[in-house]
C-alpha cells in the first residue's frame, strides 16, 4: 500500500510539474493492447496496421507534403467558417436576447433550422456551390452558429436584471450598457457556444470532406478507403483526435476558464 501511495505521489507531482504526462498517460494501455492484438494476430495485418505501420505512413506522408497541405486546407477551412460563425452568432444572439420584437421573430426560425442537420443541407449545397469551397463553408458556419447564437442568448438571460438597470440609471447609453455590462457578463457563456461549435464545425467540416472534398484529412481518409489502406485510415484517426486534443485543451478550455475566473463565474 505504501508503495503505491509513493507511486501515485510521485506521479501527481510529475503531472503537476509536466502536464503533458498526464495527457500521455492514459493511451498507454490503449497502446499496450493495441500491440498485444498485433502480437496475437487476432486481426489480419490488412485490415489491422500495427503502430509502427501508422508512424511510418506519417512519415512517409509528411516527407511528401500531402499530410501537411490536407491538413492547412481542412484548418483554414475551419478557421474561415469558424470565423464568420462568430462574427455573425454574437450579434445575432445578442439581438435575440435584447430585443424583444427580435425574439419574438427570430426565435422560431432558428429553433426550425437548428433542428436540420448540417449534412441534410448537402444534396442542395452540391446543386449550389458544387465540390468547392462554398459547401465546406456554409456547413462549418451553420454547424458552428446555433451553439454561439443559443449560449450568448443564455449568457444574456443569466444576468442580473439590476445590473443593467443600474448602468442606465447612471447615465450609460444603450450602446454603452451593451459593452460594459451585457457581453461581459454573457462572454463566459459565448466562450461555451464558441467551444462547443468548433468542437461540431471540426467533426462537420471532416464529414463534408469525405463526402465531397477534395483535400484534406477527411479526404485523406476516405481516399485511403478506396485504396483499401486502413493504416492512413487510423493515421487520419489519430490525427484528428490528436489536433483537436491541442485545440481544446490548450487554447478554447484555458481561455473559457480565464473568461470565467475574470467575470467571477468561479472561484478557483
Amino acid at each position: 500500500m505504501n508503495v503505491v501511495l509513493h507511486v501515485w505521489s510521485t506521479y501527481v507531482r510529475l503531472t503537476e510539474r509536466w502536464p503533458i504526462i498526464a495527457t500521455l498517460v492514459p493511451f498507454l494501455p490503449i497502446l499496450a493492447l493495441w500491440e498485444i492484438l498485433i502480437w496475437a494476430g487476432v486481426f489480419p495485418p490488412a485490415f489491422f496496421p500495427s503502430p509502427g505501420d501508422v508512424v511510418k505512413s506519417f512519415v512517409t506522408l509528411t516527407y511528401k507534403g500531402i499530410l501537411p497541405d490536407y491538413l492547412q486546407d481542412s484548418l483554414v477551412r475551419l478557421a474561415l467558417g469558424a470565423a464568420i460563425g462568430i462574427v455573425s452568432g454574437i450579434p445575432f444572439g445578442l439581438l435575440i436576447a435584447t430585443n424583444k420584437i427580435a425574439h419574438r421573430v427570430f426565435w422560431p426560425i432558428l429553433l426550425f433550422f437548428q433542428a436540420i442537420g448540417d449534412i441534410a443541407w448537402l444534396p442542395i449545397l452540391l446543386i449550389w456551390f458544387g465540390f468547392g469551397l462554398g459547401t465546406m463553408t456554409f456547413v462549418i458556419v451553420y454547424t458552428v452558429l446555433f451553439p454561439i447564437v443559443l449560449n450568448t442568448v443564455l449568457g444574456v438571460e443569466t444576468i442580473p436584471r439590476d445590473l443593467p438597470r443600474a448602468a442606465r440609471s447612471l447615465g450609460s447609453s444603450s450602446l454603452s450598457v451593451l459593452w460594459h455590462v451585457i457581453l461581459p457578463g454573457a462572454l463566459p457563456n459565448i466562450l461555451t457556444g464558441l467551444r462547443n461549435g468548433l468542437g461540431y464545425g471540426w467533426r462537420a467540416l471532416i464529414a463534408v470532406e469525405i463526402i465531397v472534398g477534395t483535400s484534406g484529412i477527411g479526404f485523406l481518409m476516405f481516399d485511403a478507403r478506396r485504396a483499401g489502406s486502413t493504416t492512413e485510415i487510423i493515421l487520419g484517426m489519430i490525427i484528428l483526435g490528436t489536433l483537436w486534443y491541442i485545440v481544446d485543451a490548450w487554447i478554447l478550455a484555458p481561455l473559457e476558464k480565464a473568461t470565467g475566473e475574470r467575470w467571477g463565474i468561479v472561484t478557483s
